[in-house]
């Protein structure tokens, strides 16, 4: 059974949250000015090539590759910004579902956990 979090421990996990939000938000406004560059680059003409070519299905592939890892790095972020919340408030390391501590190995892997493993796997199923 896990033990309740050090303060020790609750603040290296801060440094550790904060430090992958400042990654990801540096991600998102990467990828935001590389697709302006793109879009003030390229004639209208070229980027917006006919959907049934080869040029325009790569093209619409590009861009849906890149909304969708846009979309997954803000869930991400959703669920480090949810951390430290939970940091601030002093419930950082319990179970949202249980109450009971989430184990340290878990956090290690992940340390936006909010559910103990046993209780993600069932509100999954």
């Amino acid at each position: 059974m896990a033990r309740k979090l050090s303060q020790n421990t609750i603040n290296r996990f801060k440094k550790r949250l904060e430090a992958e939000r400042e990654q990801l938000l540096s991600m998102l406004e990467q990828h935001q000015e590389e697709r302006e560059k793109v879009r003030l680059s390229e004639a209208s003409a070229e980027r917006s090539p006919d959907p049934t070519s080869a040029d325009g299905g790569s093209m619409a592939f590009e861009l849906e590759k890149e909304l969708t890892l846009d979309e997954n790095t803000k869930h991400l972020l959703n669920q480090v910004e949810h951390a430290l919340v939970l940091i601030k408030k002093k419930k950082y390391g319990n179970c949202e579902n249980c109450g009971e501590p989430i184990p340290v190995a878990r956090l290690e892997a992940l340390p936006y956990a909010t559910l103990r493993k046993e209780c993600a796997e069932l509100l999954d199923s």
